[in-house]
């Protein structure tokens, strides 16, 4: 589910060309209900299409449409579209009874349903006109909705359509010398990670390290660096820093050192100081090449989302990591870190292998976070493909296909919005 965005509609093309845009991909074979705040546009779901099985008995799939858009608590009607191959055949279709069922149901629940559309390949029609003179059948052309003014005005914003989840194609390709580079500085990282595993100063120099990097410019982030991506994707390797990173994305870093410390995973002998540069002179090539001897911390997190990590923080006021990645707290993520830390995660996972995994189990939580399931299962299948077992990505998988919103996600005052509130 996403966020409301502020935008003119001025008809039903308008509404149904801000689908993909909302989405990021144009559907298909998918239920999608937006719901009303008045006359505002709010929230947005997509749900693949049942089966003849539900069809046939569709209340838990009711139920389960009623369950998500409940969760606009100013909700007050719902639009609705079905996303089919025949979407302008004439009537009946088999969705008809379906879209009866949602009618009936969000009547009850104080979202009625104000309008629903069939949108096909090539045409697209309001599903209870049966006026021939206003709904001509087979339907309208699907391209008024690819030329309605809100479409054009989203594509200005710099808005843009991509392939659907299961379509898109793997980043790349990397040249090869550079993949040969960072893997090689990397295994170098790797073998030298466990001397100052419970130091906390190295713990703070890590998290200034990646702090540093992602407040960079976003051209930035993505741009080759052989050293800065070598460590970056080794410090990935360590599920507690990976987990810390993703918290203090979120969170900020007091957030993510305060769990640290709730953990106990520091120790009073570790001895070894720091070796990367603290994160004020810290830029993206001046992390210290593996032949210097620096070494990062390891810490034992128990590699899960939201079992088995404390839910308030060590200091007071302070989110724990089991609240912080399930959206519970900070009632407002830090989402222009969070957006960095999307891009930077896609550049580091081009190069493959178990950081690979990591890196995609991040951007899937950051997906769940933003409402999109869609996108956050397809990141998390392909950590998986990469490293089967994966036990965060397993977890958030679980999460994801359980229909469980983030917390963030299913409050509109902390959702994520594409553009942000400069676009508002």
């Amino acid at each position: 589910m996403t966020s409301p965005e502020r935008l003119t509609v001025r008809g039903p093309e308008d509404i149904l060309g801000f689908i993909p845009h909302s989405l990021g991909y144009w559907p298909a074979q998918s239920l999608v209900a937006i719901t009303l705040q008045g006359k505002r546009v709010g929230a947005t779901l997509r749900l693949d299409l049942p089966g003849p099985d539900v069809l046939a008995n569709p209340a838990k799939f009711l139920r389960a449409v009623r369950r998500y858009l409940e969760a606009d608590k100013e909700a007050d009607g719902t639009l609705l579209a079905i996303f089919t191959s025949n979407g302008g055949a004439a009537s009946p279709s088999r969705y008809d009874g379906l879209l009866a069922g949602l009618d009936s149901m969000l009547e009850r629940a104080g979202m009625p349903v104000r309008e629903a559309w069939y949108v096909g390949d090539d045409f697209w029609r309001e599903v209870w006109c049966l006026d021939v003179l206003c709904c001509p059948l087979p339907g309208r052309p699907i391209q008024e909705i690819r030329d309605s003014l809100l479409n054009t005005e989203m594509v200005f914003r710099g808005s843009s359509i991509g392939p659907a989840p299961e379509q898109r194609q793997p980043a790349g390709p990397v040249p090869a010398l550079h993949r040969a580079a960072v893997l090689e500085a990397e295994a170098e990282w790797s073998a030298q990670l466990d001397r100052r595993r419970q130091s906390r100063a190295q713990f703070a120099a890590v998290l200034g390290q990646w702090e540093a990097v992602l407040a960079r410019p976003a051209g930035d982030l993505q741009r080759p660096s052989v050293h800065r991506d070598a460590f970056l994707r080794a410090t990935l390797l360590v599920p507690a820093w990976r987990d810390a990173v993703l918290v203090m994305a979120a969170a900020g870093k007091t957030a993510a050192a305060a769990g640290a410390e709730e953990f106990g995973i520091f120790s009073q002998d570790a001895q070894l100081g720091p070796m990367a540069p603290g994160a004020e002179q810290a830029g993206p090539e001046e992390v210290p090449s593996a032949a210097d001897g620096t070494a990062f911390p390891s810490f034992a997190v128990p590699d899960q989302c939201g079992e088995g990590f404390p839910m308030s923080g060590g200091q007071e006021g302070t989110p724990g990591y089991g609240n912080v990645l399930m959206g519970q707290e900070p009632a407002v993520p830090q989402w222009h870190s969070l957006d960095a830390l999307d891009l930077l995660l896609e550049h580091l996972a081009m190069m493959g292998g178990p950081p690979a995994a990591a890196a995609l189990t991040g951007r899937g939580w950051i997906a769940w976070c933003r409402g999109r399931g869609s996108y956050s299962a397809a990141y998390l299948a392909e950590a998986l493909e990469i490293e089967p077992g994966y036990r965060l990505a397993e977890l958030l998988l679980e999460l994801v296909r359980r229909g469980t919103l983030c917390g963030w996600a299913a409050r509109k005052e902390a959702a994520w919005q594409k553009f942000g509130p400069e676009a508002a």
